[in-house]
């Protein structure tokens, strides 16, 4: 039976940048040959998320969202777009961290869909965040004399986002790699304009939790940190800021690493993509002084 991957994304009317790293991430696995099919769909661009399933043959298929944490859109939004029959968020058995799977039948279209967790709860995403910080410090080996802070929104917009900013530092802290590890966020306590505050390490590499770069991580951030006062002139990275250089290293889901989580997903699904996930680690590895 063949078997075909979706991913879902937000998408933006606004920002046409944003769904670049979705596009991007499904070009690498489509590259790696794991599906016979690989698809986009979007909330907020086309194809749209009710379409998105009439564009793919096959009769099984893996959708993974490109999403940070659970909440509306993974629970409510895609599900009803994607006419999941029988949807229910218990079928989950979720914590607000642990989604994996569920399986269902799309209503119209008569497809098995295996309706996966969003990428930003899987431990395989800790892996990208230390790979940003090797990109934007171009050094394979960073680490010792380093601070690492991870940053996302609070609880205010939704209280799983905020869980999977706490998982992720605390994994990236268990590894031992970095000196300190913190997460902050952009709108409750430990905040991000502090964040030279929490931290002793003359060197902070700061990594948005964010799948894609837009007005957060591009104009809040840089100018909540002080790196300037005008994003549009932007910024030095290095900056420095209170006797600190900051490595500001932009949207998590930027990073071409991102493409395994991906498959991470879908083979927790039962998807049989193990050699491919060996082939995006290899082609998505980072030389020293390359560009992203």
């Amino acid at each position: 039976m063949s078997q075909a991957l979706v991913i879902v994304a937000h998408g933006s009317h606004l920002n046409p940048g944003s769904s670049a790293p979705t596009y991007d991430h499904a070009d690498t696995i489509r590259a790696a040959g794991a599906f016979d099919e690989v698809r986009t769909g979007y909330w907020k661009e086309e194809p749209s998320l009710r379409e998105v399933l009439r564009t793919v043959e096959a009769d099984e298929v893996y959708v993974v969202p490109m999403f940070i944490s659970e909440g509306y859109f993974t629970e409510q939004v895609i599900p009803r777009e994607l006419r999941l029959d029988g949807w229910d968020v218990a079928d989950w058995d979720s914590d607000g961290l642990s989604a994996d799977v569920a399986t269902y039948t799309a209503a119209d279209t008569g497809q098995t869909v295996h309706y996966c967790g969003p990428v930003g709860t899987h431990s395989s995403m800790t892996d990208v965040l230390i790979r940003r910080a090797e990109s934007v410090t171009e050094d394979p080996a960073v680490g010792e004399g380093f601070g690492f802070a991870v940053v996302g929104h609070g609880t205010e917009r939704n209280e799983n986002s905020a869980k999977a900013i706490e998982y992720h530092a605390e994994r990236v802290r268990e590894t031992g790699r970095f000196d300190e590890v913190q997460a902050l966020y952009m709108d409750e306590e430990p905040e991000v304009d502090d964040v030279t505050d929490f931290f002793e390490s003359e060197d902070v590499v700061v990594v948005p939790l964010f799948i894609s770069d837009g007005f957060h991580t591009q104009e809040d951030i840089p100018e909540d940190m002080g790196l300037t006062d005008d994003y549009r002139t932007g910024y030095d990275v290095p900056a420095e800021v209170d006797g600190h250089r900051i490595w500001y290293a932009g949207a998590v889901g930027t990073e071409a690493l991102m493409a395994d989580v991906v498959l991470e997903r879908a083979a927790d699904a039962g998807a049989d993509v193990s050699s491919a996930i060996e082939t995006v680690r290899e082609t998505t590895r980072v030389a020293p002084g390359a560009d992203d």
